[in-house]
C-alpha cells in the first residue's frame, strides 16, 4: 500500500482523467507531484523546488500543468509505447510579477491553457517548428485575485469566482489568436460567496452538448446554471437549485451548522458504471431487483447530485433533461433518501471526483483534513433505496507528509510507528486493514514548538514521550491533534545519544521507564506513569488516576573509552521482556559502539524500591572495524556494523563473538549504505533490512554450511523505488507481521510480508514447496532456515563426520524405499518414518579393523530386486541415484539433489573398502570422493578437517593405493595437495616413496621430459646423481651442458654451495621460484628453500613436504618454520584444525588437545588473535572438532594430559556452543544426540589416571606415550644431577612402556 503523500488543502489539489484507456490520477503534496494509476499503483512522483498550489491534467494529450508561486510547470508524457510511461518537463511559464502568485489552472482545446493569478492569462503549450515554447493568447486584468478558473468541455466558455466572491464570471472567446485578442463575459449573481463550480462533462468527448455549470454556496446550496435558448448557449440562467442541509434530515442533537458536501455524477460516467453493474449482475432476486431500478434511472440519462452529511449519511438526487437542447420539461427526482453510505467526510472540507473504473463507480474524496479516500461501489448496491447498511468500500487512503521525512521510529510489537520530518512536523500512524491489504492510519499529528532529538511511543501509540535540549515531554496522542500532558527538565554531561523504552511487563495503571544515555555513557531514567485508559475524558484525571512524569535515577555505565555510538536494540520476536534476574540471558536493551569497533551489548534491571538501575553488559564483540558508520543489534543477539566508507556491511552473532556474514559494495554514491534494520520470524529467525539510496535489500540468515563453507547470509529480496521517485530514502523500519515501511520524500511505502509479481532476486534461490512458489518472506525465511530433512545432504554429512556411518546407510537404503512409491501430493516425511530413537541412539563401539575377504555376499551384484533391501550397495546406490535424477524431492533445490547423488554414489563406493579402512580413514575417503565427484577445475583442496582426520587413521596404506588409483598412478604436485597426502601421511618412508612418485609424473607428463619440472623433488630425495642422469639425456634442452657441468661438483664442499646460493638467487631475480628453492637445496639450505616456497609460491603444503623428504617430520628446520610460520598463522586464520595438526607434529600432543577447546590466543605466549574479523568467521568452529576431541582426548597419556587442562566449564561451553551451531544448520537431531549422549570427563577418573600415570580405558586404549610421573620425576633430578643415579644400582629408562592388558576384550 502506499502513502504518497499529504494533499495540498486548495481546491484544484487533485485532478483526473483518462488517456489513452489508461485512468491517471494526480495530486499535490508539498513541492511533489504524485501520479498514480491505481490505488496502490504509483506511477511517478515529481519534486520541484516551491510549494505548489494547483494540478490539471489533460485527457486530450495526457499533459499535466502545474503551479507554484508566480510559475507554471508543464510537463509531458513519454514513454508510452515503450510500456514505461513517465512524464518530463517540458516547459515552464514566468508570469508577470505584477500578476502575482498563481492559484489555479484549466485545461482547453488545443494544448491551451488557462491560468488564473491576479490576471487570467491563456498560453498555448502546443508544440510549433519542433519547440516547445510557450506563446500568450490572452490576458485580462481582474479586481481581485482569481480562486478559481475552469474552462468548459468544449473550451467555448470559461468561469472564474475570486475568494469570498458572489459573482461568478463566465468569460466567452469572442476573437483569441489573432492580433486583436478578445473576450466577452457576463455575471451569475449568488446570495453566498461561491466557494465551488464545476462544469459538466459530455457522454462522449467529440458530442456536443450544451455547458451547464455547477455552483455551491457558503450557505450550502448547490445550483444548476444552464444556456436556455438554443441561439444563445454562452447566456447560462438559474436551472434549478438543491439545498443540501435540507436533503438529509438533521438528528435532533445535530448543530445547525453541520456541513453537507455535494457529489456530481455526470451522465457519461454514470452511463458508464450501469454498463459494467448489468454486466457483472448477480443472479439472486435481490440483485435483479436492485439492477431493475438501476436501468430504470439510467433510461433517464441524468446527472446524478449524491449529498452526504458528517454522520455517512447519504441522498441521491437524478436532475433530468438539464440543458436547452434536450427541449422537455426539468425534473429533479429522488433516487435515495437519508441512507448510510459509509462515506465520513467529517466537519472539513471536502472536494469529489468520480469515474468509471473499479467495481463500478469510483470516488475520490479529498478531505482538506490532508487525506485522499479512494472508494468504489457497484451502482445497483449504491442506488438501492433498501436499506443495506454501507453503500461505499473504502480501497486506500492517500496522506503522509508534506515535507521530507527524516526517521522512523515504531513501537516494541510493530502495531504503530512515528514518522518525523525535517521541519519537526511528526505524525503518529497505527496499522491497520483496508479492503484486506496491510496499510497504516493517520493517528495523531504532533508539532512541538522546540526540535525534537529522540523520541519513544508508549501504550501502543496512546502516548509519546519526546527527548529536547533540556527537557522531556509526555504528548497524549489518541486524537488527530496531540496535546501535551507533562514535562520534566533535567541537566546531563554530554549530548543525548539514546533514547529508549524499557520492555517491561506493564502493569495497571500503565508505569513505563524510559532511559536517555550522553556521550559521556551516563543517563538518566524517567517513570512515566499513565491513567487508565477511558474515552470519555482527555487529559487530566481519569478514573481517579493522573498523568505522571518524574524523573527515576540517574546512572554511569563506566568509563567511555572511545564511544562513538549508543543504539537500542531492535525488539524481535515481539515479547521479548526484561527478566527479573540481572544475567547473561536478560534481553539486551541497548548497545554500544567504541571507535576501534569494540562492540557491548547492555541489559539492564530496575530496582523499584531503590529507585535506580543497574546495569550489566551481556556480550562484547571486538570486531576490529574502525569507526563504524552505522551498527544495529536486535533482541535475538545479531548485530549488524558498517564500515566507515559505508561500502561494507558484516553481520556478527554477539553470543558467540563471531562474524557471520561479510559483504563489500562497490564505491558508487548509490551503493552507500544508509540504514539498518532488523525483524524475525515467530521461529526468531533473523531478518535484515539494509538500506541504500534508493532500494532496499532483504537478508536473512540461512543454515551454518561448513561443508561447502556456504554463506550464513542471502539476500532475497530486492525494493526499488528509483522507478516511482527520484528522492533518496530517509528510513526505513518494519512493522508487525514483517511489513516493512520506507520513508522516501514526503512519502511512504508499505510492503507487506507478501510478494507480488516477479522478483528476480527471489527467482535466483529456486526456492519451491511442492511445486508452489513461496511468496511469503516468514516462509521464504522458514525454508531457508529450520530443522533439515534426514535426507537432506548437509544432515548426511555430519552424521558421517559424527561417526554415525550405518545411521546414513539405514537413511538411504529407506530412502530408495519411499522415492519408488513417491507421488508429490504425498510428499516425503522428514525423519522417513524412522523413530526419533534411532537417531539419538549411543554410538556403538568401533569394530577392530580387518581385512575383507576376497568375496563378500553383501555386494553380490545378482541380488533380486524384491527382496528385502537391508545392504546398501553399489547397485542400490546407482539405482537411488536414478531416482534423484527424475524426481524433485520436497526442500531441496536442484544442487541439493545433485550433491545428494554424490554423497549416494561416495557411500556406495567407500562401502566396499569399510571392512579395511577405520572410521576415520572411511571419513577421508568419503569426502575425498564427493570432492571428486563434483569436482570442478581445479578441484578444491581438502580441508584440514579431512587431513588430521586421515592423519589419525590407522588405515594409511590402503588410503594411499586408493588416492593414487583416484588419479590412475599420474599423481601430480596439484593433486597431492588437493587430496593433502603428504600433510597426513606419518611414515617417512611412505612420505619419501610418494615424493618420488610425483617426481617420475612431473618428468614424463610432456614429451619433452624436461628435467627441471622434478628437480625439486629429486634434490629434496637427495638424490642428485639420479636428476644428473635425467639432464644427460636431455639433450635438447639449451641448459644442458652448463647444468651437468655444474651438478658434477661436490655440494659438499663451501666453495660450491655458496656457487649454489648464488644460482639460486639468481632464478629468484628472473621468477623461476621451483627451480631456485632446488638449489637451495643443492647448497644444503633448506631453510632458505622453504622461505622461497612458502613466501613466493604461497604452497605452504609443498615447503613442509619438501622439509619432510629432506630432513625428516622431526627436523629442527621443519619445527621451527611450524613454530614461526604455519602456527601464527593458523592462530590468526583461527583454524582450530590446522593449529591441532601442527602442536601434534611438534610432539606436543596435550597443546593439539587444547588447541581444540581453548581459545587460540592463549595457547603460546606472544602469538595473538588476528583483528581482521575474517579471524572470527563461523565456518572456524565446526561442529565435527567436538567428535575429533572425544576421539583424542584419551587416545595417549599426554592428550589426557592436555583434556586435564580443558575445565568442565570450557567443556560445558564447548558441548553447548556445538549444540548450538547444529541447530543452526538445520541438524536439531544431531544436537539432541549430543547433549544426550555425550560424556564428561570426571574429576575423580583424572584424579586416578593422573595418580597412576598408566592405561586408561573409555571405549578405546590409551596409549602411553609419556612415563608415569614417578618416572619422569626421577628423570627430571638425574637430568639436573648426572652422577646421583650412579648412586643406585642402575640408570632408569627414558621412558617405560607397559604391555596392554587385552584381556576386556575375551
Amino acid at each position: 500500500m502506499l502513502l504518497p503523500g499529504r494533499p495540498q488543502s486548495t481546491p484544484q489539489a487533485l485532478c483526473t482523467g483518462e488517456w489513452q484507456r489508461k485512468r491517471i490520477v494526480a495530486y499535490i503534496s508539498g513541492t511533489s507531484i504524485i501520479i498514480l494509476g491505481g490505488v496502490d499503483k504509483l506511477i511517478q512522483t515529481i519534486y520541484l523546488e516551491h510549494r505548489l498550489e494547483a494540478i490539471a491534467f489533460d485527457e486530450n494529450t495526457g499533459k499535466i500543468a502545474v503551479c507554484a508561486k508566480g510559475k507554471v510547470y508543464v510537463f509531458r508524457p513519454n514513454g508510452r509505447a515503450e510500456g514505461y510511461l513517465k512524464w518530463s518537463l517540458q516547459t515552464q511559464i514566468a508570469l508577470d510579477s505584477s500578476d502575482g502568485a498563481v492559484t489555479t489552472l484549466s485545461w482547453g482545446a488545443s494544448e491551451e491553457l488557462l491560468v488564473g493569478s491576479n490576471s487570467l492569462t491563456l498560453w498555448s503549450t502546443a508544440f510549433a517548428n519542433d519547440t516547445a515554447d510557450v506563446r500568450l493568447l490572452w490576458r485580462q486584468r481582474l479586481a481581485n485575485p482569481t480562486k478559481l478558473a475552469l474552462v468548459s468541455s468544449d473550451a467555448s466558455l470559461a468561469a472564474s469566482v475570486a475568494e469570498h466572491d458572489r459573482l461568478v464570471k463566465i468569460w466567452r472567446k469572442i476573437s483569441i489568436g489573432g492580433d486583436d485578442n478578445q473576450a466577452d463575459y457576463s455575471y451569475l449573481p449568488h446570495p453566498r460567496a461561491v466557494v465551488w463550480m464545476q462544469w459538466r462533462q459530455p457522454v462522449h468527448p467529440e458530442e456536443t452538448a450544451d455547458n451547464v455549470l455547477y455552483t455551491i454556496t457558503k450557505d450550502q446550496v448547490l445550483r444548476v446554471w444552464a444556456p436556455v435558448y438554443p441561439h444563445d448557449a454562452h447566456l447560462l440562467q438559474l436551472w434549478t437549485t438543491v439545498d443540501l442541509r435540507e436533503s438529509i434530515p438533521r438528528y435532533l442533537d445535530e448543530p445547525k451548522d453541520d456541513v453537507h458536501h455535494a457529489l456530481i455524477v455526470d451522465s457519461r460516467v454514470f452511463r458508464r458504471a450501469t454498463e459494467q453493474a448489468v454486466a457483472t449482475a448477480g443472479e439472486s432476486d435481490r440483485e435483479r431487483e436492485a439492477l431493475q431500478r438501476l436501468v430504470e434511472v439510467a433510461n433517464r440519462s441524468p446527472e446524478v447530485v449524491v449529498v452526504f452529511d458528517s454522520h455517512g449519511r447519504m441522498s441521491a438526487w437524478g436532475l433530468e433533461n438539464v440543458g436547452c437542447k434536450s427541449r422537455k420539461t426539468t425534473d429533479m427526482f429522488s433516487i435515495v433518501h437519508a441512507e448510510k453510505s459509509g462515506v465520513h467526510c467529517g466537519r472539513s472540507e471536502v472536494r469529489f471526483a468520480a469515474f468509471a473504473g473499479g467495481e463500478g463507480l469510483v470516488v475520490l474524496m479529498h478531505s482538506f483534513d490532508g487525506r485522499i479516500c479512494w472508494m468504489e461501489t457497484r451502482l445497483d448496491t449504491f442506488l438501492d433505496p433498501t436499506p443495506d447498511g454501507v453503500r461505499f468500500g473504502l480501497k486506500g487512503i492517500w496522506t503522509g507528509h508534506n515535507n521530507a521525512i527524516q526517521s522512523l521510529v515504531r513501537t516494541a510489537d510493530g502495531t504503530s510507528m512515528l514518522s518525523s520530518t525535517e521541519t519537526n512536523k511528526h505524525i503518529l500512524w497505527t496499522k491497520t486493514t483496508i479492503a484486506g491489504m496491510d496499510t497504516l492510519r493517520r493517528k495523531s499529528i504532533l508539532q512541538p514548538p522546540n526540535k525534537v532529538e529522540r523520541a519513544v511511543i508508549l501504550d501502543g501509540g496512546s502516548n509519546v514521550m519526546t527527548l529536547h535540549t533540556n527537557h522531556v515531554i509526555l504528548w497524549d496522542t489518541a486524537h488527530g491533534a496531540s496535546t501535551e500532558m507533562a514535562r520534566c527538565s533535567f541537566t546531563s554531561n554530554g549530548k543525548m545519544l539514546c533514547l529508549l523504552l524499557l520492555p517491561e511487563v506493564v502493569d495497571s495503571p500503565p508505569v513505563y521507564r524510559v532511559v536517555a544515555i550522553d556521550e559521556e555513557m551516563t543517563g538518566i531514567a524517567w517513570e512515566v506513569t499513565l491513567p487508565i485508559k477511558s474515552h470519555s475524558k482527555r487529559n487530566g484525571t481519569t478514573n481517579g488516576n493522573t498523568p505522571y512524569l518524574r524523573e527515576l535515577a540517574k546512572f554511569d555505565l563506566g568509563p567511555r573509552s572511545g564511544l562513538l555510538a549508543i543504539i537500542p536494540v531492535d525488539p524481535v520476536g515481539w515479547n521479548a521482556v526484561l527478566s527479573e534476574n540481572l544475567d547473561m540471558f536478560s534481553r539486551e536493551v541497548a548497545t554500544t559502539i567504541s571507535k576501534s569497533g569494540l562492540v557491548r551489548s547492555w541489559t539492564v534491571k530496575v530496582y523499584k524500591e531503590d529507585s535506580a538501575l543497574k546495569w550489566l553488559a551481556t556480550s562484547t564483540v571486538e570486531t576490529g572495524i574502525l569507526n563504524p558508520s552505522l551498527a544495529k543489534g536486535n533482541s535475538i543477539r545479531k548485530i549488524a556494523l558498517v564500515d566507515e566508507l559505508r561500502t561494507e556491511i558484516t553481520i556478527w552473532d554477539s553470543k558467540a563473538a563471531q562474524l557471520e556474514y561479510r559483504q563489500v559494495s562497490s564505491d558508487g554514491t548509490d551503493d552507500l549504505i544508509q540504514d539498518l534494520d532488523w525483524t524475525s520470524t515467530p521461529q526468531s529467525q533473523s531478518i535484515l533490512a539494509v538500506g541504500y539510496k534508493r532500494r532496499v535489500v532483504l537478508m536473512c540468515q540461512l543454515r551454518y554450511d561448513y561443508l561447502n563453507a556456504g554463506p550464513a547470509w542471502a539476500l532475497f529480496r530486492e525494493i526499488n523505488i528509483e522507478a516511482m521517485t527520484p528522492h533518496p530514502i530517509g528510513d526505513s523500519l518494519w512493522l508487525q507481521d514483517g511489513g516493512l515501511v520506507i520513508g522516501s520524500g514526503n512519502q511512504l511505502f508499505l510492503y507487506p510480508r507478501k510478494i507480488d509479481g516477479v522478483d528476480k532476486v527471489l527467482d535466483s534461490l529456486h526456492l519451491t514447496s511442492h511445486k508452489t512458489k513461496l511468496d511469503d518472506i516468514f516462509d521464504i525465511v522458514s525454508e531457508l532456515n529450520g530443522p533439515l530433512p534426514t535426507y537432506h545432504p548437509q544432515f548426511l554429512q555430519q552424521c558421517i563426520l559424527a561417526g554415525k556411518s550405518e545411521l546414513v546407510e539405514e537413511i538411504l537404503i529407506k530412502l530408495y524405499k519411499e522415492l519408488r512409491n513417491y507421488h508429490e501430493e504425498i510428499g516425503l516425511d522428514t525423519f522417513l518414518d524412522l523413530p526419533i530413537d534411532r537417531y539419538i541412539a549411543r554410538d556403538k563401539p568401533p569394530v577392530p579393523v580387518r581385512r575383507a575377504s576376497s568375496y563378500s555376499p553383501f555386494y553380490d551384484s545378482a541380488q533380486d530386486e524384491d527382496t528385502d533391501l537391508t545392504t546398501f550397495d553399489e547397485t542400490l546406490a546407482a539405482k537411488l541415484c536414478e531416482l534423484l535424477t527424475t524426481i524433485s524431492i520436497p526442500h531441496m533445490t536442484g544442487p541439493e539433489q545433485i550433491n545428494l547423488a554424490a554423497i549416494v554414489e561416495s557411500v556406495a563406493q567407500v562401502k566396499k573398502h569399510r571392512r579395511s579402512i577405520d572410521e576415520h580413514g572411511a571419513q577421508y575417503l568419503l569426502f575425498f570422493r564427493q570432492y571428486n565427484l563434483q569436482r570442478k577445475a581445479p578441484m578444491p583442496e581438502m580441508s584440514w578437517r579431512e587431513i588430521t582426520w586421515a592423519f589419525h587413521s590407522d588405515s594409511q596404506e590402503i588410503l594411499i593405493d586408493l588416492v593414487n588409483r583416484n588419479f590412475q598412478g599420474r599423481m601430480l604436485w596439484n593433486q597431492a595437495r588437493e587430496s593433502g597426502i603428504f600433510m597426513w601421511l606419518r611414515d617417512t618412508e611412505a612420505i619419501k616413496q610418494q615424493f618420488e612418485a610425483i617426481a617420475r609424473n612431473h618428468y614424463t607428463r610432456t614429451d619433452e621430459k624436461n628435467p627441471v619440472d622434478c628437480s625439486l623433488h629429486y634434490l629434496a630425495l637427495k638424490k642428485k646423481n639420479v636428476l644428473l642422469g635425467l639432464w644427460r639425456m636431455a639433450r635438447w634442452h639449451p641448459e644442458q651442458a652448463v647444468t651437468m657441468k655444474f651438478l658434477s661438483n661436490n655440494f659438499s664442499e663451501a666453495r660450491w654451495k655458496t656457487a649454489a646460493l648464488k644460482n639460486a638467487y639468481a632464478l629468484m631475480g628472473k621468477h623461476r621460484f621451483e627451480y631456485a628453492a632446488a638449489f637451495f637445496l643443492l647448497a644444503d639450505s633448506l631453510k632458505d628453500a622453504m622461505a622461497v616456497i612458502f613466501t613466493s609460491l604461497h604452497d605452504p603444503q609443498l615447503a613442509i613436504a619438501v622439509a619432510r623428504v629432506y630432513e625428516g617430520s622431526d627436523g629442527p628446520v621443519l619445527s621451527n618454520f611450524l613454530e614461526t610460520k604455519i602456527l601464527p598463522y593458523a592462530i590468526a586464520e583461527g583454524n582450530r584444525w590446522l593449529v591441532s595438526w601442527t602442536f601434534w607434529m611438534l610432539k606436543r600432543k596435550d597443546m593439539a588437545v587444547r588447541a581444540l577447546l581453548s581459545p587460540l590466543d592463549s595457547l603460546v605466549p606472544g602469538i595473538g588473535g588476528s583483528r581482521d574479523p575474517s579471524s572470527r568467521l563461523f565456518l572456524l568452529f565446526d561442529p565435527a572438532l567436538i567428535i575429533f576431541y572425544k576421539h583424542i582426548r584419551e587416545r595417549t597419556t599426554t592428550t589426557f594430559k592436555g583434556a586435564q587442562e580443558i575445565t568442565p566449564a570450557m567443556e560445558w561451553d564447548f558441548v553447548i556452543t556445538t549444540a548450538r551451531v547444529y541447530d543452526r544448520m538445520g541438524c536439531d537431531l544431531l544436537a539432541l544426540d549430543l547433549v544426550k549422549n555425550w560424556e564428561f570427563l570426571r574429576a575423580e577418573k583424572k584424579k586416578e589416571v593422573i595418580r597412576m600415570g598408566m592405561r586408561a580405558r573409555r571405549n578405546s586404549l590409551m596409549v602411553m606415550d609419556a612415563p608415569p610421573p614417578q618416572v619422569a620425576a626421577i628423570s627430571e633430578q638425574n637430568e639436573k644431577d648426572p652422577q646421583k643415579w650412579k648412586e643406585g644400582l642402575v640408570k632408569p629408562p627414558a621412558a617405560v612402556w607397559e604391555e596392554p592388558d587385552m584381556s576386556w576384550a575375551f
